[in-house]
This record gives structure tokens, C-alpha cells and sequence, in this order.
């Protein structure tokens, strides 16, 4: 009735003694009196003229009223915690929740506008942002079955800019990647493909490897989407900051390392796409490099065409002092690595063996002292009497009976990386009719 007064011109029109605008404007003063149902079929009635009843003030009025409405009731029927249901699968969660989204279904009719309208304001009223998340995925799926094209469109801009104003934290992983699917497939804004992706990328340690192996857009060759995972990662690292624990960074290269092994095969995955999705992490993010090894050894199998520079590049990425000794006597006898990797692969392996050889030093220098370090930094007469010097005794020598162990055991190593080393090195001598000998580099 508001709109249709302000759209016809007739607000100074009056009947009898009664004026149009007046009594409209009677009727929304009255919104305390009126019930969900009326403001519901108010909302869906000015969807039509809703250009002339927003520029009027009367939809946010209703949707406030229906936002204070909203509130209440959910205080009034709730009593836990929406964020911890997700924690647990009892049937009282299960009651929180459903108390809590009872009004979903009566407002996913509303048009994408007035929906962008309506969340704002919750935003603005501090309303819980689980909830408005959840909301705006059950939206998105209720109005794909029914919508054209070009709603399909306008709804995903819609919910994706609403999610965007959402803490991260309150958003499902999962969730956004099931957005990502329709996003790929219709003509979605650049920014909005950017929104969405910094919102994934960002909890990109909640994912899932079956997450991230998404096919390859529509004409191109290789099988999966590794520049897709690569802006992930870019978000992941641009946007965690501070709150990049070891943790999460330990989780993410765990991930990714699985996905690097699943796409290695791929005989169309390029060489500069493969050693950026290798390097994309930094160095801290793993404790081993021997999943990558392995996977570097598959693209290398697959790719046997590789020149020695193209090789090189590969090879380059390992990080050598992170390969256990089990992944080095298989490097120096593996073929498909230039001869290079392999002497460095031995080089590290003796570095390890120097540190030890030092650190063994060091503990026997310490043990044999008559002056200790105490626990609290300061120097204390060693005391044959105590039971404290006498625990602590124990546990060095025993850290000494580890290293002296590791020591022998990489000095087999070393012995047997070189034997396989000159296996290789030996028939390319005799094929320059040169005589040559393996440098020695361990003593």
C-alpha cells in the first residue's frame, strides 16, 4: 500500500478525511503489533516495487522489525551454543540447531536483493554469524533448483559478497568448496571468484585432498586444476599472517604434498607448473622432503623426455638436509636425477655426520667436567651424592649411546651411497677413456 501511494503520486490525495500516505504511514508505525507472517507477506509483495519502497525507508523498516523478531525468538527457544554443534552429533545440538534456523525456508523466498539487504543488517546487529552462514548456503541451494541462468548468476554474486563480510572462522571449508563448483561453470565476476577463493584459501588446512583434486577447466590438457590450488596456497599464506602456526603450516604440506603425488603422473602437467607447485611453500612448513622426493622421481618416470637443464630445475628444489637416509641410498642410485643431485645428496648426509660427531664431543666434554651446568643456568660443584647429578648422568650417556648409534649408522650410509655413486660414474669414465676417482668426501 506504501508503495503503490508513493509510485502513483497520490500521497496529498484524500478521501473524505482521510489522506493515503498518512494512514500508510499509520499502518508502518504500527510494525510492533504486526505478526512474522504479516511482515513476510509485506516483504514478498514489495518485491515487486522495490526500488520505490527502499527509496522510502519501508523495507528496512520491515526487515529490522523482522531482524528484532528473529532475535527473540531464537533467545527464547535456544539455550547452548551454536558454534559448538558442529563438535558433537547428540540430539540436544541437533535441537539448538534446529530452533535456531527454524526461519530459513520462510525467508529463502525473497529475492537476492532484499537477501543482501536483510543480512547486512544482521551483520550490523551483531546477529551470530554461524548461523547467517548456514543460511545463505541453504539460499544458494533452494533458489539453484527453480532460478534461470542469470538468477543463478546474481544469487552466487550475492551470497559470496555476504559470506566475504562473515569471520572466516564461522564459515564451513567444506561449504566453499561446494560453492566453487557452480562458480566455475557460470560468468561470475573476477571479484567475486577472488572472494571466494581468499575465503578457501585461507582455511585451506580444513581441506580434504578429494577438495582440492577439481578437474581442470573446460580445453585444457592436464588433468587437474594446480593453478587453482597454487592461488590457494597464495591465499592461504597472504591472508593466515600471525596466525600461521606450525601447526596448520604442518597440516597444509601434508596436503599438499598427497596432491603434488596425485598429479606427478600427469604426463601434460607442465615442468614450470610443477616445480612453482613444489616451492609454493616455504621451506619451515616441513620437517622431511622424502613424500616430495618420491613424487619428483614419479614426474621424472613419466617425463623421461627432460633435458639435463629442465631436470636441473627439479632437482634444485630438494632440500637435501631434509631427506632421511633411506631416501638418499635410493637417490644415489637413482638414474632419472642428474649425477650433481646425487653428490649432494651424499655431501648432506656427511654434514649430518659432523654435527653428531661434534655434538658426541661436546657430551663427553660436558660429562668428564668437574663443573655442570644446573637447571637454572648458573654453575654448580658436581656432587657424587646427589641423585639429581646422577639422573641427569644417566641421561646424558644415554643421549651419547643414541648418537654414537646414528653416527654408525650413517657411516653406512655414506659408504653405500658412494658404492652406488661409482656404479653410475664408472662406466661414463671409461667412456671418456679418462681416469677419474670419486672425490673423496667422507672421512
Amino acid at each position: 500500500m506504501y508503495s503503490a501511494v508513493r509510485f502513483m503520486g497520490t500521497d496529498s490525495f484524500v478521501l473524505g478525511n482521510c489522506n493515503l500516505l498518512q494512514k500508510t504511514d499509520d499502518s508502518v508505525d504500527e510494525l510492533g503489533v504486526w505478526t512474522w507472517s504479516d511482515l513476510l507477506v509485506a516483504l514478498k509483495h514489495c518485491q515487486v516495487s522495490q526500488q520505490v519502497a527502499t527509496s522510502s525507508g519501508v523495507i528496512q523498516n520491515w526487515l529490522d522489525t523482522l531482524i528484532v523478531r528473529l532475535a527473540m525468538a531464537t533467545e527464547a527457544s535456544s539455550s547452548g551454543s551454536i558454534s559448538s554443534v558442529d563438535s558433537g552429533s547428540t540430539g540436544r545440538s541437533i535441537n539448538i540447531l534446529a530452533r535456531a534456523t527454524w526461519w530459513f525456508k520462510d525467508l529463502s523466498v525473497l529475492s537476492p536483493n532484499l537477501i543482501e539487504m536483510l543480512v547486512k543488517s544482521m551483520v550490523s546487529r551483531k546477529h551470530n554469524h554461524v548461523i547467517i552462514g548456514r543460511f545463505l548456503f541453504y539460499y544458494l541451494k533452494s533458489k539453484f533448483h527453480t532460478a534461470s541462468s542469470d538468477e543463478k548468476h546474481r544469487v552466487l554474486e550475492i551470497v559470496i559478497d555476504m559470506l566475504y563480510t562473515l569471520d572466516p572462522s564461522s564459515i564451513s571449508c567444506k561449504s566453499l568448496f561446494g560453492v566453487l563448483r557452480p562458480v566455475r561453470c557460470s560468468n561470475t565476476s573476477k571479484s567475486c571468484r577472488n572472494k571466494l577463493e581468499s575465503m578457501i584459501g585461507s582455511q585451506i588446512d580444513q581441506a580434504t585432498l578429494d577438495d582440492l583434486l577439481i578437474p581442470s577447466p573446460s580445453g585444457r590438457s592436464y588433468r587437474y586444476d594446480v593453478n587453482l590450488v597454487l592461488r590457494l596456497l597464495k591465499a592461504f599464506l597472504r591472508g593466515g599472517g600471525l596466525e600461521l602456526s606450525p601447526m596448520r603450516m604442518k597440516k597444509v604440506s601434508s596436503l599438499i604434498d598427497q596432491y603434488i603425488a596425485e598429479v606427478a603422473p600427469d604426463r601434460c602437467l607442465k615442468l614450470s607448473t610443477f616445480v612453482a607447485l613444489v616451492t609454493a611453500l616455504p621451506d619451515s612448513a616441513r620437517d622431511s622432503w622424502d613424500e616430495l622426493y618420491h613424487a619428483m622421481d614419479i614426474y621424472l618416470e613419466v617425463h623421461a623426455e627432460l633435458s639435463e637443464d629442465e631436470k636441473l630445475k627439479i632437482s634444485c628444489a630438494l632440500r637435501y638436509e631434509k631427506l632421511s637416509s633411506e631416501a638418499c641410498v635410493h637417490l644415489s642410485r637413482n638414474t632419472k636425477f642428474p649425477t650433481n643431485t646425487q653428490v649432494r645428496a651424499l655431501m648432506s648426509q656427511q654434514s649430518k655426520l659432523k654435527k653428531l660427531l661434534q655434538g658426541i664431543n661436546n657430551a663427553k666434554c660436558y660429562t668428564y667436567s668437574p663443573y655442570r651446568l644446573t637447571g637454572n643456568g648458573g654453575r654448580a660443584k658436581e656432587d657424587e651424592g646427589s641423585e639429581k647429578e646422577v639422573v641427569y648422568d644417566e641421561k646424558v650417556e644415554t643421549e651419547i649411546q643414541r648418537m654414537q648409534w646414528r653416527v654408525m649408522e650413517l657411516e653406512k650410509v655414506c659408504k653405500k651411497m658412494q658404492t652406488q655413486m661409482a656404479k653410475i660414474v664408472r662406466p661414463k669414465v671409461s667412456n671418456h677413456r679418462t681416469k677419474r676417482s670419486l672425490p673423496r668426501l667422507c672421512s
